[in-house]
């Protein structure tokens, strides 16, 4: 049976996936690892025979996989995020880092481990491939010839005994901050004003128009003056109902309908008037509503107040659904593919907006090749890019950085022209959950034999302990810093640190933990800055360390 998986790897692959999914799906003390399982599957499966592993491009493609359709659909929370907080984000990652490093030189000094070594651990230990590659590539430059191979070989042996631990480490210390700290994920993110709004139900109340001076302004007016995210439906004065516009002017006695949170509908009703039992039905045979789906590319990436409906079709929009969450649409509200949106107009120009919008489920299942391609080819050409840092350094974003980096400005511009970037809801779900398996599942069978291996050797304990304590060390440093001394919502803080350690089994962890999107935001936001720090800094290990050797590295690596 293993020669057969070994002659198959597409067998292989699935054999994996289907023991791993199911694993994950397991749930102890109301914990599980969820799709992060197929990484151990994958670590036990490879133990079996060093040959039972993968080919790298299953492993590659499924990190720029990942990583592009998680930057596509955090573009715009990213750059929001940055301009508001990037100091703060930067500060702590760097931080953590800085710490890590600190920490590998301390354990290379009392363990006696060989520089080489050292530096693969600080790539293990922070879950870091593109890490261990540049460390690679600054050997094979700086001291080539006699003894390479045997150099080389020490960072990987360094890396493959404390990634595991490097993964599982961090998953137990979010266990540990939220026990310890007894945060509800829930009542957290509901802590968040936009989460919160997200999370509430939309409701519709009617209110008769009491104000004198109502008519002063009109409902665009107020609506800027008086913030209040409500969206206005129906006006009924003088026996006759009609579709309030921004244009339209209250006057006292009218009737209205408006669509919001409780709180906002508190905040209008306190000032327009007061709350009315009168229910405004619509005369469906004149006014009606639709739920209508986008899925024309044309429309995508469009804002609200620029598409106009209300002259074009004499139509509100009412009500947004995006994925699992329902919220009010503003005029700058961009509309991007698979949202759901309800419209109402008069019924004869309902058939003309839903042919404008699209309305085509089968459109949202399907991606646009071209841009796709394109601004994937983009990205992995991005990380190709060779950067020269002081010192005469010169580093690569990889498959990691450059797919991200990519994305995150292709997401936040959303469409150039005729191009539209962003995928549908639905289809991005879908593809980075398979990136992430196809990762999850070629990491693990490319470090399992390696891992048992090294770790049945003499010292190959006291290096797992090693990085484990590096992992432990730098993860709850993080968290503490990020939760109690910045105060930011550990959901977050659990997304940096997924970010930080730039493992998205981490970030899946996160996310079956807290239940919410909280950790993808977090991880969207440090995720570039931590994977180019860890790239530089294990250079600068190297060149501190003098692990570069200018002759070949002792037989004995390990302590």
């Amino acid at each position: 049976m293993i020669q057969v998986l070994i002659d198959n790897p597409i067998l292989l692959l699935f054999v994996i996936v289907a023991i791993g999914y199911p694993l994950g799906r397991i749930r102890v003390a109301g914990s599980g690892l969820g799709v992060a399982a197929v990484l151990f599957a994958g670590l036990a499966v490879s133990a079996l025979d060093p040959r039972l592993r993968l080919p790298e491009i299953v492993y590659s493609f499924g990190l720029a996989l990942f990583v592009y359709t998680l930057g596509l659909s955090n573009g715009p929370a990213f750059f929001a995020s940055f301009r508001r907080q990037g100091l703060r984000d930067a500060l702590l990652i760097g931080g953590a880092l800085a710490l890590a490093a600190a920490l590998t030189v301390g354990t290379r000094q009392l363990l006696g481990l060989d520089p080489l070594l050292a530096v693969g651990v600080f790539a293990g230990s922070l879950t870091n491939t593109p890490a261990l590659a540049s460390a690679l590539e600054y050997v094979r430059h700086a001291a080539p010839g006699a003894g390479l191979d045997e150099r080389l070989a020490a960072p990987v042996v360094g890396y493959s005994v404390t990634y595991p631990m490097g993964v599982v480490g961090t998953m137990l210390a979010l266990v540990v901050a939220q026990r310890w700290w007894r945060v509800d994920y829930g009542r957290e993110a509901q802590g968040l004003r936009d989460q919160a709004l997200a999370n509430q139900p939309l409701r519709s109340r009617s209110i008769r128009v009491m104000r004198r001076d109502a008519a002063a302004q009109t409902i665009q007016q107020l609506m800027e003056a008086q913030r209040w995210d409500v969206v206005f439906g129906r006006v009924k004065r003088a026996g006759r109902l009609t579709l309030a516009t921004g244009a339209t002017r209250l006057q006292p006695g009218d009737v209205i309908t408006l669509i919001g949170r409780e709180e906002e509908l508190d905040r209008a009703t306190a000032y327009l008037g007061e709350a009315s039992a009168e229910r405004l039905e619509l005369d469906r045979s004149a006014v009606d509503f639709r739920r209508i789906f986008v899925s024309d590319p044309k429309v995508a990436g469009h804002s609200l107040r620029a598409l106009d409906l209300v002259s074009q079709f004499g139509a509100v929009v009412t009500r947004v659904r995006r994925g699992d969450v329902e919220f009010l649409p503003r005029g700058d509200t961009v509309l991007e593919l698979g949202d759901r949106v309800r419209v109402l107009a008069r019924r004869e120009n309902l058939g003309a907006v839903s042919a404008f919008l699209g309305d085509s489920y089968r459109a949202l299942s399907e991606i646009d090749v071209l841009t796709f391609s394109l601004g994937l080819a983009g990205g992995v050409l991005v990380g190709l890019v060779p950067l020269p840092l002081p010192g005469g350094l010169t580093v690569r974003l990889g498959l990691a950085g450059g797919p991200l980096v990519v994305a995150l400005l292709l997401g936040a511009r959303e469409r150039t022209g005729p191009l539209v970037w962003t995928l549908p809801y639905s289809a991005n779900l879908t593809l980075r959950q398979l990136g992430l398996i196809l990762f999850l599942a070629g990491v693990g069978t490319r470090a399992g034999h390696e891992f048992v291996t090294t770790l049945a050797q003499g010292g190959g304990l006291a290096l797992f302990v090693a990085g484990a304590a590096i992992t432990g060390a730098t993860t709850l440093a993080a968290l503490w810093a990020g939760y109690r001394l910045l105060g930011i919502p550990l959901g977050v803080v659990a997304g940096m640190v997924a970010g930080l350690q730039t493992q998205p089994a981490v970030l899946s962890f996160a996310l079956e933990r807290t239940d919410n999107d909280l950790p993808n935001k977090g991880y969207a936001s440090v995720y570039p800055l931590a994977t180019i720090g860890k790239i530089v800094l294990a250079q600068l290990l190297l060149m501190a360390l003098g692990g570069s050797g200018g002759g070949p590295t002792p037989p004995a690596l390990l302590p």
